[in-house]
């Protein structure tokens, strides 16, 4: 069995039945001697006769058969194959078609689109998407003219840079090119039960939430932008950002002006599928954004992660159990997943 697993999050998971688990572990019953997807519609145990085992593989290796009805080793594969398709994506700068992945794959093209979302929480589509924008964003940063910039990242036409890739970058993509020169941020103060909340945004949305902040903190991280003080808009918009934090789960629909890799964007899609009051750890965040074996990655995207609370990266946890690291100390991060606990109690 591996130490590995967040077991109080693998049994949550396969209690729930939970899809998007499966793939991520397998689920070892001993009193029948077989092992299961964590979705598997059978009669559930008792917990004190479960064990949890990180694949098929291992599972077989301690003794247990296959359940013919829930088929786990296909989620296995499903897994693989995921794995396999993102790493052609990133390969690939012409953009492989739906067609092309999945018979690369070996899937029929409708299933593996259905697939893929389910692991990574986006389309193949838009994850390629995703990864045109951000080579655009390095080559423009890297000091690239925005011609240079759009058929570096693989664009066809200048046309699809600006209906896709201009609205992730933030800003225009000649600002994006001067290091964010131009771009207007405003900021406001907010008081929360947690501490002083600085809440920026940007026209298109909020780009920073951040604890015991000002606005010589986002002078130090938007050096180029023009900073000023907020409106009625973004006090409004601060308010929703405070209840949020009294009570964490709520998930306000606010807009964000927030962009990273596609990995990182992947993770932050993850994130805010987990449902408040639970948590996960670093490697099934990892295996649910479709790439079991970058864990150490996927904490650096949490720690990139700019809007705490409304992308909560406060619900991951160590392997065994434990807080975790949180930018906001792990006091603030403890209240929260309490808060949320309470709330859904």
């Amino acid at each position: 069995m591996s130490d590995t697993i967040d077991h109080q999050g693998a049994w949550t998971a396969f209690a729930a039945r939970d899809r998007q688990a499966d793939g991520r572990f397998v689920v070892a019953v001993r009193t029948t001697g077989i092992y299961c997807k964590p979705s598997c519609p059978a009669r559930h145990p008792r917990p004190e006769n479960v064990s949890f085992y990180p694949d098929p593989p291992a599972a077989r290796a301690a003794g247990y058969r296959a359940c013919l009805r829930c088929r786990p080793d296909d989620a296995a594969r499903d897994s693989v194959a995921v794995k396999r398709a993102i790493a052609m994506l990133e390969a690939d700068e012409t953009t492989p078609t739906l067609d092309n992945l999945a018979v690369t794959v070996g899937y029929a093209p409708h299933h593996f689109h259905r697939l893929f979302k389910r692991a990574t929480g986006v389309t193949p589509a838009a994850y390629a998407r995703a990864l045109k924008a951000r080579r655009a964003a390095t080559a423009l940063q890297d000091g690239a003219s925005v011609t240079q910039a759009i058929y570096t990242a693989g664009y066809s036409a200048p046309s699809r840079f600006y209906a896709h890739a201009a609205p992730r970058l933030g800003m225009t993509p000649s600002a994006w090119a001067r290091g964010g020169a131009g771009v207007t941020i405003r900021w406001v103060v907010a008081q929360s039960s947690l501490g002083p909340v600085l809440v920026a945004a940007t026209d298109r949305g909020i780009c920073q939430v951040a604890f015991d902040a000002d606005d010589a903190f986002l002078r130090a991280h938007f050096p180029a932008a023009e900073i000023i003080a907020g409106n009625a808009t973004l006090v409004d918009l601060a308010a929703q950002v405070v209840a949020a934090v009294e009570q964490p789960g709520r998930n306000p629909d606010l807009p964000l002006d927030v962009q990273g890799t596609a990995f990182q964007e992947a993770i932050w899609q993850a994130l805010r599928t987990i449902p408040a009051g639970e948590t996960r750890s670093y490697a099934e965040l990892a295996a649910l954004a479709g790439r079991p074996g970058a864990v150490r990655a996927a904490g650096s995207a949490c720690g990139a992660n700019h809007v705490p609370v409304l992308i909560p990266c406060h619900r991951v946890t160590r392997a065994d159990g434990t807080i975790g690291g949180y930018a906001y100390g792990p006091e603030r991060k403890q209240a929260l997943l309490t808060r949320e606990r309470n709330r859904q109690g």
